[in-house]
């Protein structure tokens, strides 16, 4: 703990230096000529970058680790059969001269059709130039820490398959009749594609884990809207050869989420919860949750009304975090797949845990009953695309124990209240931090992730309910405002209050004026979390520390605080930095350990202190970074706080400090000091 501290020093410290440093550059000259005060920069601003405007520059590696490199090998392997097909209707993609389909694929030279089998198996297990370096094996390394690993993917055929891929592909979403022939379509491509393999191989699928089925073309999953609604302003202006082979009929299809697209994207095929992948997909870390894992679906359907909040978005590879890459959801119709849904978002810590990606040490377990009769716990988390550093966790659990219902949050009507998580059967809550590193590069933010999770999987109930075990709460639930695409007119269609993209900007930051929040009430299930404080280690791993306190009790601690201000001194700038120091001067008390099921001392005895500033004297202000602090008792943290004063200003100024105890309010000590200008302007 001390080394802790310690750290959190280093950090007030640093941000004074920094300030100190660059000071200069809080005033600046404005369009008069005249001197203007530059408020103090944020010390954890939210920059939310969006999907449709990243690119593989984005990428960070881990420091020190490449999860991709075959020579690691996993506690437990996972062998994989490729089993490559191709129509008679439609080539492999990769086999056409570059950029010459009907869709713009393939983005690279030809590969002969007999080299496909190979071409694609080395793309999603080998690193090369071609996939970035990154593969399938990479992503389950990374998550699982070494644990679970794709070890094998050997390549069979190609194959040709007895029907057209139409004849597979309209099989779903009502697209039955839509066929060119007047039959009606219903197969499913796997026992024809299973039968072709057994007749070349013999009956060798049960050597194998899992078996990836590519065939050439599309997922209608990546091209639906981009070669639908987003091309064509109605489906009266879809193009003869967009449309129909049967000119007499429709050139438009039914479709999953809308009522049309072009019958050309609509004729391709859906994943349908199988390990089937056309040759655009990057889906396929997706579809080994749910068969390794047995983890289900946590995304709604974006586009019906009345509109449904998504579950963990961009957050969680479970939900439509699995289309987080280059370039966004709208270019996932790339062939080979290295633009969206390449790089998907890491597992969230639920997940993480479902699968025993993380030993029970490295998560921190909190009773709500036992919080009330504890006091507060503060700890710290580290970004979850690593190991925790020492003395910090991999996250923080709070279970939502104590009498029936569990999760006390009020019934609402989801169908009138797009936001409602629905049914409130949350069985914990849980905290992580984020860090655009690793596979969570093409995240769009760094911050802390809270949310509500259930133990078993379970519909919201409701209006277009869906399977949801992830409830991210948003530090943002407004609206974001975002266009998701610009129709063939030049209009803009706005992304909908159910679009993934709308929890973007959900993480939790540290401080004042970061564009996010800093802390969440749930007065229903009587908890309060802070986001207290953040640093990063020499390797530049982001951590965070976290606070969380009973609304019902505030524990057996003694509380106390004081403060110790700056001397007395002569401004030599209109702005700078002064310091103050705050001490705990509360005591500590034991705690029965069985309160948490396991002992947790040492994240116990903390109080945290909220902080005020004030400033008398014409002209003067003064800014806190931070509202917050927090210590056991004994300790002291030192608190900037920016002071600066207008051009025309009183020759001093008392600046006066106030913090209070969150957990005993009566515990309140103020202190100030006076400052003078140091020149006449």
């Amino acid at each position: 703990m001390k080394k802790f501290l310690t750290v959190c020093f280093l950090v007030s410290f640093t941000i004074i230096s920094w300030s100190q440093k660059n000071q200069k550059n809080s005033i600046s000259a404005g369009k008069t000529g005249k001197e203007q005060i530059l408020p103090p920069k944020p010390i954890d601003p939210q920059i939310i970058q969006d999907q449709d405007d990243m690119t593989w520059k984005d990428y960070h590696p881990i420091p020190g680790k490449n999860w991709a490199d075959p020579s690691f090998v996993p506690e437990r392997k996972f062998k994989m059969a490729l089993v490559a097909v191709d129509f008679p209707d439609q080539p492999f993609v990769i086999t056409l001269l570059q950029k010459s389909d009907l869709f713009g694929n393939p983005q690279l030279d030809p590969v002969k059709r007999e080299d496909v089998p190979k071409f694609y198996s080395e793309f999603w297990l080998r690193p090369s130039s071609v996939n970035h370096g990154q593969t399938i094996n990479g992503y389950w390394m990374e998550q699982s820490r070494g644990k679970f690993g794709i070890t094998v993917l050997d390549a069979y055929g190609p194959y040709r398959m007895p029907k057209n891929h139409w004849e597979y592909g309209l099989n779903e979403y009502n697209q039955n009749n839509s066929t060119p022939d007047g039959s009606r379509a219903g197969t499913r491509m796997e026992p024809d594609v299973d039968a072709l393999w057994k007749e070349a191989e013999g009956d060798i699928k049960n050597q194998y884990d899992a078996i990836l089925r590519i065939y050439a073309g599309y997922d209608e999953t990546g091209v639906w809207q981009e070669f639908g609604e987003m091309k064509f302003l109605s489906k009266d202006d879809i193009t003869a050869e967009w449309g129909n082979p049967d000119t007499s009929k429709p050139r438009w299809v039914l479709t999953r989420y809308v009522p049309w697209t072009s019958w050309k994207a609509g004729q391709m095929q859906w994943g349908l919860s199988s390990i089937r992948q056309g040759e655009n997909s990057g889906t396929i870390t997706h579809e080994l949750g749910h068969f390794a894992f047995d983890i289900g679906d946590n995304n709604n359907n974006p586009y019906i009304q009345p509109y449904r909040r998504v579950g963990s978005g961009p957050w969680d590879m479970m939900d439509r975090g699995s289309f987080n890459g280059p370039g966004g959801p709208h270019m996932r119709w790339v062939v080979p797949a290295t633009m969206g849904a390449s790089m998907p978002a890491g597992l969230m810590l639920r997940n993480r845990m479902v699968n025993g990606f993380i030993p029970d040490n490295q998560v921190l377990t909190i009773s709500r009953d036992g919080l009330a009769k504890s006091g507060p716990v503060v700890a710290t988390i580290t970004a979850r695309a690593v190991e925790p550093l020492p003395g910090t966790f991999a996250g923080i659990i709070i279970r939502l124990d104590g009498a029936e219902p569990h999760d006390r949050t009020p019934i609402d009507d989801p169908s009138v209240n797009p936001l409602s998580p629905g049914i409130p059967n949350f069985d914990f809550y849980s905290l992580e931090t984020v860090q655009r590193i690793g596979y969570d590069s093409f995240c769009p933010d760094n911050g802390v992730l809270l949310a509500k999770n259930k133990d078993k999987e379970s519909r919201n109930g409701g209006a277009n309910g869906f399977n949801c075990f992830n409830w991210v709460i948003d530090a943002h639930p407004e609206d974001i405002n975002k266009v998701d695409y610009k129709k063939p007119d030049g209009s803009a269609i706005m992304r909908t209050i159910a679009d993934y993209r709308q929890l973007n900007d959900a993480l939790f930051h540290v401080g004042n004026n970061s564009g996010s929040l800093f802390e969440w009430e749930d007065v229903p299930n009587r908890l309060h979390f802070y986001i207290i404080n953040f640093q990063k280690n020499a390797d530049g791993i982001l951590s965070y520390k976290i606070g969380i306190r009973s609304l019902d009790g505030s524990g057996p601690q003694k509380r106390g605080v004081d403060i110790v201000p700056p001397s007395s001194f002569r401004m030599k700038n209109q702005a700078e930095y002064c310091t103050y120091t705050i001490t705990n001067t509360g005591e500590m008390a034991e705690t029965d350990p069985a309160l948490h099921n396991k002992d947790i001392s040492a994240s116990l005895n903390y109080d945290i202190f909220r902080l005020t500033i004030n400033v008398e004297g014409e002209g003067w202000k003064a800014q806190l970074l931070n509202s917050l602090t927090s210590m056991k008792p004994g300790d002291s943290e030192k608190i900037p706080v920016y002071i600066s004063h207008e051009k025309v200003h009183s020759n001093s100024a008392k600046v006066k400090l106030t913090a209070r105890s969150e957990n005993d309010p009566s515990k309140i000590v103020s202190s100030f000091f006076i400052i003078k200008a140091g020149r006449k302007d």
